[in-house]
């Protein structure tokens, strides 16, 4: 099967961020906080979220590369229940490749994902319902 371009991102409310748990060793947080506490950073997460960014930024050649060879498609993407039926109808089985966020419908059916999805790599987040998930476990990269 080819790889079907995703329909474009929904009006509705998606979340922009993810929660995401680390462990820090005592040196390097109290590192933080003493940047923290000379007013550097607001409070830690902002200090982590700039280090991220600033990480992301140093390698934005290799990723911008990855992306188009691995043809992932960027961004924030919503698959609705009509657009699994309109690929169903059409005979074609969805390859998810997204690079952010991924979301499938509430009201799509395990039965609708399984017939309308042959593959679904997400880097990043997958929200779905539980019984999409667990449908979709051995298609899910």
């Amino acid at each position: 099967m080819r790889a079907v371009t995703p329909p474009p991102r929904s009006t509705s409310r998606i979340a922009e961020s993810e929660k995401i748990t680390i462990n820090l060793g005592m040196i390097d947080l109290g590192q933080i906080d003493l940047l923290v506490q000379e007013g550097f950073y607001s409070n830690r997460t902002d200090l982590i979220r700039t280090a991220i960014r600033n990480q992301l930024a140093t390698h934005a050649d290799v990723m911008r590369q990855t992306v188009a060879r691995k043809s992932l498609v960027l961004g924030l993407h919503h698959y609705s229940r009509s657009d699994l039926e309109a690929a169903q109808a059409a005979g074609q089985k969805l390859q998810i490749q997204i690079l952010g966020l991924a979301s499938i419908a509430s009201d799509v059916s395990a039965e609708l994902a399984l017939a309308s999805i042959e593959s679904i790599v997400v880097l990043g987040a997958l929200h779905a319902s539980d019984d999409v998930k667990r449908a979709l476990a051995d298609r899910i990269q």
